[in-house]
């Protein structure tokens, strides 16, 4: 049986080519130009991936083969068995991730869906901190910094999408002096869902939490 491959933030890469096949199937009768538009649509896929195996590559390739559009989407809503979940984690684990937030308010764990969640995050209205938990390199990490909302729509760095938009500013170390910080900063969304719903690559999320755990 194949085991879990597919990330959250792949399968939305999935969930968008998809969509895409999907307008095109809607507009365009020449055969020729659907058959161009699958096959870019699997080369996308693809990319997203790092190397594959014969059965993994076979069902990914599965995306240019459907006609309908309710056999489309039931392809996309069947690779959930194939998605590796954001791992379990209990209010515990994420308090000792934030030791300085001595009343830090963890959400409801037990409500997230962990399918499809690329990086725990949460904004804590009553002191506007975004805090942030994502499997970096094998071990959980987290940040936090100060949120500020834009009050306008934007290009979140992390999702790349036309969002509506906050400011979150981390303060990091700087050099050997513990009292010694600097600030990082970027625009980001903030509605928590819409961004693990929307992000397809996590190279910048994963560059914004290196340089903020510096």
């Amino acid at each position: 049986m194949l085991k879990p491959f597919i990330y959250n933030h792949q399968r939305n890469v999935i969930q968008k080519q998809a969509n895409f096949l999907l307008k095109t199937m809607r507009s365009v009768a020449d055969r020729k130009v659907l058959a161009t538009v699958r096959d870019t649509a699997v080369n996308h896929v693809v990319d997203a991936f790092g190397a594959l195996t014969a059965e993994q590559y076979a069902l990914l390739e599965q995306l240019s083969s459907y006609e309908a559009a309710h056999e489309l989407q039931q392809y996309v809503d069947q690779l959930d068995r194939y998605v590796i979940p954001f791992p379990d984690v209990s209010p515990q684990q994420v308090q000792k991730l934030f030791p300085k937030a001595k009343k830090l308010k963890v959400p409801d764990l037990a409500t997230i869906d962990l399918l499809h969640t690329t990086y725990l995050r949460w904004i804590d209205i009553a002191t506007n901190r975004l805090y942030i938990v994502y499997p970096y390199e094998g071990t959980l990490v987290g940040i936090e910094g100060q949120i500020t909302p834009m009050n306008k729509n934007g290009f979140c760095m992390f999702c790349h999408r036309n969002q509506e938009l906050g400011f979150f500013n981390v303060k990091t170390k700087n050099g050997g002096s513990p009292d010694n910080f600097s600030s990082l900063g970027q625009y980001v969304c903030m509605d928590n869902d819409a961004c693990n719903h929307n992000i397809t690559n996590t190279v910048a999320l994963e560059r914004f939490i290196q340089s903020a755990g510096k």
